[in-house]
């Protein structure tokens, strides 16, 4: 029987979160050597590459993915039995979430202060980045909790809810029929752009991006220019004070949906508050329980859509 030592989970654990063998070393009190050592030991145990060696940086090879998520998972019941009955000190809890939106990344600090009265010993990790690299960090353990947005409703979300989607404007934007629609964009990865891009496709509009920003105050500097259009969610044109356009000659925009996503494994009660305090704040609703949140349009993960 092949027993792997958990000293090498721990490492392996340490390079892939922080993309580095060097940084794993510091973060691990040993030598860069000593990491590699390591590696090369439990890449021997396991007998298959891990990581990906044929790319730059750390990359995960098909089986370094499972490896990983199983490494997280045996490392985390390792913590628990260390500690079982409050014996020792309390462990670290390191919470890392995700997210497309800076809109959503500045509402996390106020959340995570709030967090913090019933896990005092918690820190945080926020990350942000396009919704498909986020999606794979997820399932490889590389984050927590991820709260996305996406085109359709998800079967996998621990919560999910629809987002109106609007088109918004500056006052001195107008469109030219006889021209593309002008368009203020995050980017062809973003999911506001798709939506946008799918809407104006269906209704057979030519349009260009002028205008591409990957924060929202060039965004909302482009559209008050009157540069052009811009498709975001409803609640979030709200709340940065831009003009909605209601009665706009474009295609109505279909809903997007807001989701909450949280890993296997890991400290999955802390991970369930925290994706509860979210939706909470999301919604709009700061008092009360997230998990009563499905009679105001909230779905939560198991419950039914009644």
């Amino acid at each position: 029987m092949i027993n792997i030592p958990t000293d090498l989970l721990r490492t392996f654990v340490a390079v892939v979160d922080m993309r580095s063998f060097t940084k794993a070393a510091v973060s691990l009190g040993v030598t860069q050597p000593a990491v590699s050592a390591q590696i090369k030991r439990l890449q021997f145990l396991i007998g298959d590459d891990i990581f990906d060696r044929s790319t730059q940086g750390v990359s995960l090879t098909q089986h370094g993915e499972v490896v990983i998520s199983y490494a997280r998972r045996l490392l985390s019941l390792n913590d628990q039995i260390v500690h079982l009955g409050g014996a020792g000190p309390r462990p670290e809890l390191v919470v890392r979430v995700g997210t497309p939106s800076d809109f959503v990344a500045s509402l996390l600090p106020g959340i995570m202060a709030d967090f913090r009265a019933c896990w005092p010993d918690v820190r945080f990790i926020v990350r942000t980045d396009y919704e498909e690299p986020l999606t794979r960090a997820l399932h490889a353990g590389g984050i927590d909790i991820l709260v996305g947005l996406s085109m359709r409703a998800p079967h996998d979300a621990h919560y999910s809810w629809p987002e109106d989607m609007v088109w918004v404007r500056g006052p001195d934007t107008c469109i030219d029929k006889e021209a593309p629609v002008p368009l203020v964009s995050y980017g062809e990865p973003s999911v506001h752009h798709k939506v946008a891009v799918k809407a104006l496709k269906s209704a057979g509009m030519e349009w260009e991006v002028v205008f591409t920003g990957s924060s929202m105050t060039s965004l909302s500097g482009a559209v008050a220019a009157g540069l052009g259009v811009l498709a975001m969610s409803r609640r979030r044109a709200k709340t940065a004070g831009f003009t909605i356009w209601e009665d706009a000659p474009l295609p109505k925009l279909p809903d997007l949906y807001r989701n909450i996503y949280i890993r296997e494994g890991g400290a999955r009660a802390a991970y369930e508050q925290l994706a509860d305090d979210i939706a909470v704040a999301l919604d709009g609703k700061r008092a009360g329980s997230a998990k009563t949140m499905p009679s105001i349009g909230l779905v939560r993960e198991n419950d039914s859509a009644a």
